[in-house]
Formats: structure tokens, C-alpha cells, sequence
């Protein structure tokens, strides 16, 4: 009941912004199907890609991501058989494919669809400096690369939340 009462004094939930620190699929599915549940809510949002989660948006890398095969419980097998050449990947094919038979689009895609809708992009500045990386990079959604004092800047205002992924 406190809960409830908490929740009612908050100001309406107006945007979210979600910062991704890892590119394992599971990870970057979550956070475009946050992104994209926010825009269909009519929620502002916003990615902020940091450290391996700015894979996702580098040209080279956002095709070729993962499934985190060790030390992932959810994958219901001992981690160390995570660490044997070729698990990892049958894994990822596993998913892709599951994902695929209902529909799920690929990385890519889901991007381009969750920019179309008013999700927008944002690399972190000392990671891109730290990986060496350029502007041009990176995936053309990327609206710009920022500092950490900037994005806080484009999360705030009233009724905003940020999520860490």
C-alpha cells in the first residue's frame, strides 16, 4: 500500500532514457524494446551507448553481436561450458533464430525502426575516444557523441528516469 502511495506522488512519467554498457544481445533487445515500449506510450527516450555497448552502433561490430554464453545463468549450463569453441556462437544462432520465428527484427533493423519512431541515439564521448572511433564510425543513427555532463543534461527535466543496461 506505501508503494502504491509513493508511485501516485510522482510526477507523470514523461521520458526515459537508457543507457546500454554491453552489446550481448540479450542486453540490446532489452533496451531497444524499452525504447521502442516508451515511444508507443508516447514516453520520450533516449539510448545512450557506453564502453561495449557502443558495439551496437559501430558500422564493423552491430551485425556481428553475441549472446554472453559465460556466466549467464539463464542459459541453464555450467559456465565453463561456456568457454568451449563454438558454444557461444550456437548460442547466438539459437536465439537469432527463435527471435526470427516470431518475428523479432535483427539489430540493425530494430534500430532503424526505433529511430524512425522518435528514439534518439547517443555514443559517449570517452568511450569513443578511449576505442579510438570517428563519428562517421558509427551507425548514421547516432544523433551525436557526448559527454557524460551533456547526456544527464538531455535525460533531465521533470518526470524523467534513467535505466542502466
Amino acid at each position: 500500500m506505501l508503494h502504491n502511495l509513493i508511485v501516485m506522488n510522482q510526477p507523470p512519467f514523461k521520458k526515459i532514457s537508457i543507457i546500454l554498457s554491453k552489446a550481448t544481445v540479450e542486453n540490446v533487445y532489452a533496451a531497444m524494446v524499452l525504447a521502442h515500449g516508451a515511444r508507443s506510450e508516447g514516453i520520450d527516450a533516449n539510448l545512450f551507448f557506453t564502453f561495449f555497448g557502443l558495439e551496437v552502433v559501430t558500422k564493423r561490430r552491430m551485425e556481428h553481436l553475441h549472446v554472453a554464453a559465460v556466466g549467464n545463468p539463464a542459459m541453464h549450463m555450467p559456465s565453463l561450458l561456456g568457454i568451449l569453441p563454438g558454444v557461444e556462437a550456437l548460442a547466438t544462432a539459437m536465439m537469432q533464430k527463435q527471435m526470427a520465428e516470431i518475428d523479432v527484427p535483427s539489430v540493425p533493423e530494430f534500430l532503424d525502426m526505433i529511430r524512425e519512431e522518435g528514439v534518439r541515439f547517443y555514443a559517449c564521448k570517452m568511450t569513443v575516444d578511449m576505442f579510438k572511433l570517428k563519428k562517421e564510425d558509427l551507425s548514421d543513427a547516432v544523433e551525436d557523441i557526448v559527454s557524460v555532463g551533456e547526456f544527464y543534461e538531455l535525460a533531465g527535466g521533470e518526470g524523467s528516469q534513467i535505466v542502466f543496461i
